[in-house]
């Protein structure tokens, strides 16, 4: 039956015929005229339990307004109708009655070249992954929006790129006030309004209390409760570790405040880079913190939620946003990891990190939610494996791919993805679109029927098509930022670099322009993936097409 949601949206209703199992399901209007509902949702993946969609504007970027999609709704409708044998027969995952819950893992530089799943030769096992890529979907071109931590969790949580935010260059300090701005939507913003429970645990690493554009350099006060933090940017739940494990304070801040006081200041480690595992820096601590076991703490917490969500409110989803402390230095693996792979300390803290997989998708099978459960695992950016590490332990952390973290080239952000959704992303698939960890909130806003209002993630592109298996989509370019502030285009099989040199560790970080030489890099990736030979001076046109659109977006509202 033709009917409307809560929030006045045009839609159909249609119950689902005996013999198949799943609700009722809700067609978005604007989704009948296009025949946009990929995702396969006979079972009412479209809106939240107990909820409807709401009103918004379509990722294309053009706000849609109710009374345009009425009048179009006749044609909608018809097409629909086309297609219902072929909706209404489709055998939804098992127990899935509504969108799934959501468990987003995000590792701390780990590389594109560390799974064994993406690396035939890698050096680290990493049996949990592959599971994942072998019964879930493996993205191989998608990419940090920044080389480094702090900016590309911004995006992720904002589908904003971060050098539109105060942050240009660089990441935060523990002690840095948030990074998001007042009133912008979060990705936790999103689903909690979708209806779920929201929880983060792990790093967070974008600042803490608001921040005083008066006072840019007031810091956060971890004496007193926060008055903005991931509590109060959509997540109910919150136990996260303020910046890296290397950057003080070392103090957990668990729902707004400081789980214990700061006791102490720590003189910091005394592991250097090379030939040990890192190092962590000098600075308050709180009593009781200890850098070794804070992954093991934090996965506990993260596992014993899940099993307490679907205990407490089985019929209600939720979305667990995981960002881990590891493999980002000091590598401190835990005695069973140690030696258990061929790339030293690192490869090992890797290897833990995979077990931490484990244990998740341990927690989701032991509550009985697995197969409502869409997972996603990626990093923030590329590992930190210099050339000497590559040639001490023979292993390519960052694959094929040229540099490493916090450079422009593919290595700084070129980063595993891996979804997995039984019965619903398609199991054992490789998938090439270009994608963006920004584009995630476009995405998952997509799956719970939540369209985006004007403004809201600008810089998101849904790639859930290529997601549910459902062909090609997603986005045609992206920015990428290094940790010193270079900016790059990808833009189909180009690639446009804005100055020379690496951009972030890799040294030269800059390079000079010479009299009649190259200004900045620009590679086809689809003829020299290791980004070796410069085409700068010889496709001038790319050039001049490749710097107009960059300048373009870079000047466009967001």
């Amino acid at each position: 039956m033709l009917t409307a949601d809560a929030g006045g949206n045009a839609g159909l209703s249609l119950p689902v015929p005996a013999g198949t199992s799943g609700r009722s399901v809700w067609f978005h209007a604007f989704d009948l005229g296009t025949l946009a509902f990929r995702s396969g949702v006979a079972a009412g993946v479209g809106s939240a339990r107990g909820a409807g969609p709401s009103a918004g504007a379509s990722r294309s970027g053009r706000p849609v307004s109710v009374a345009g999609r009425r009048s179009i709704l006749p044609g909608m409708v018809a097409g629909l109708l086309l297609l219902l044998p072929v909706l209404l027969t489709q055998d939804p995952a098992p127990g899935s009655a509504g969108p799934p819950n959501v468990v987003l893992i995000l590792a701390d530089d780990l590389g594109w070249g560390d799974p064994g799943c993406y690396n035939p030769h890698s050096r680290v096992p990493t049996p949990n992954l592959d599971r994942l890529a072998a019964e879930g979907t493996r993205f191989t071109d998608a990419h940090s929006p920044s080389a480094v931590c702090s900016p590309t969790r911004y995006g992720l949580l904002t589908g904003r790129y971060a050098w539109r935010s105060r942050l240009k260059r660089g990441v935060l300090w523990g002690d840095d006030r948030l990074l998001v701005e007042e009133g912008r939507p979060t990705l936790g913003e999103l689903m909690r309004r979708a209806g779920y429970a929201t929880a983060c645990i792990g790093k967070w690493h974008l600042g803490l209390g608001r921040f005083d554009p008066t006072r840019p350099g007031a810091k956060a006060d971890f004496s007193r409760p926060f008055d903005a933090g991931p509590h109060t940017l959509g997540f109910d739940r919150s136990l996260v570790l303020p910046a890296s494990l290397d950057i003080p304070p070392y103090v957990l801040v668990e729902d707004g405040r400081a789980r214990s006081p700061l006791a102490a200041e720590t003189p910091g480690s005394r592991l250097r880079r090379l030939g040990g595992g890192g190092f962590w820096r000098p600075g308050p601590m709180a009593a009781g913190f200890s850098h070794q076991d804070l992954l093991p703490e934090l996965t506990a917490a993260a596992t014993a939620w899940i099993r307490r969500r679907r205990a407490e409110e089985p019929d209600r989803p939720f979305f667990l946003y995981f960002p881990l402390t590891a493999p980002h230095t000091p590598w401190l693996p835990a005695e069973e990891f140690r030696g258990r792979s061929g790339a030293g300390p690192y490869g090992d803290f890797v290897a833990q990190v995979d077990a931490v997989v484990g244990e998740v998708l341990a927690a989701l099978e032991a509550s009985g939610a697995a197969a409502e459960t869409l997972v996603f695992f990626t990093s923030d950016n590329g590992a930190h494996w210099l050339v000497q590490d590559r040639y001490q332990w023979g292993h390519e952390a960052n694959g094929p791919w040229r540099g490493q973290k916090a450079d422009i080239h593919e290595g700084g952000h070129r980063v595993p993805l891996l979804a997995r959704w039984p019965g619903r992303v398609p199991a054992g698939a490789v998938r090439e679109e270009l994608v963006g960890l920004n584009d995630l909130y476009a995405t998952l806003a997509e799956l719970v029927g939540r369209p985006l209002a004007p403004g809201e993630a600008p810089d998101s592109v849904s790639f859930l098509g290529p997601l549910l298996g459902a062909g090609v989509g997603g986005r045609q370019e992206l920015v990428l930022h290094s940790f010193d502030g270079m900016f790059a285009l990808r833009a189909g099989r180009w690639k446009l670099c804005e100055g020379l040199g690496s951009g972030g560790f890799t040294q030269p970080a800059r390079i000079d322009p010479v009299p009649g030489g190259p200004r900045g890099q620009l590679y086809d990736l689809a003829e020299d993936p290791r980004e070796r030979f410069n085409l700068w001076q010889e496709r001038p046109e790319v050039v001049r097409r490749l710097r107009a659109r960059l300048a373009a977006i870079r000047a466009s509202e967001g």
